[in-house]
């Protein structure tokens, strides 16, 4: 079951042609990403702040099949490919009003913020992870 993130397209997001410049679908998926986690006790900032534990992204994958313009409020579903232990795949799927219109499929790595080092995945990240694995 994918978790499901709406935003609207900000004049900040669009570029000379008047579409998102498509860095900004991966500006996206974070805020996605950090909406997810705010199914643990605190969101993602109890996880950055107070335990020490970063997603940083280490594999990134794009298709874009439909342009975002300003004013149109967009979906991001999320889902989960793969959980190692130590890393996942997340799944994001982007629509305007039903019509595909960007795929991400982006691996992250649980990190300890101070020493830049990786860590096994939290059991609480794990569980909420395994309740959107999918095959995306």
């Amino acid at each position: 079951m994918a978790f499901r993130f709406t935003r609207a397209v900000r004049f900040e997001d669009v570029d000379v042609a008047r579409i998102v410049f498509f860095a900004r679908f991966f500006n996206y998926c974070h805020e996605a990403m950090e909406a997810f986690f705010g199914a643990l006790p605190h969101g993602y900032p109890d996880l950055i702040l107070k335990r020490g534990v970063g997603f940083p992204v280490v594999h990134l994958e794009s298709d874009f099949s439909s342009p975002l313009r300003y004013g149109d409020v967009f979906d991001v579903d999320v889902s989960v490919k793969r959980v190692g232990a130590k890393s996942c795949t997340f799944c994001y799927e982007f629509s305007n009003a039903g019509t595909p219109v960007a795929r991400v499929t982006q691996v992250v790595v649980a990190t300890d913020i101070v020493s830049l080092t990786s860590v096994n995945l939290p059991d609480d990240v794990r569980a909420l992870l395994q309740r959107h694995l999918v095959s995306c």
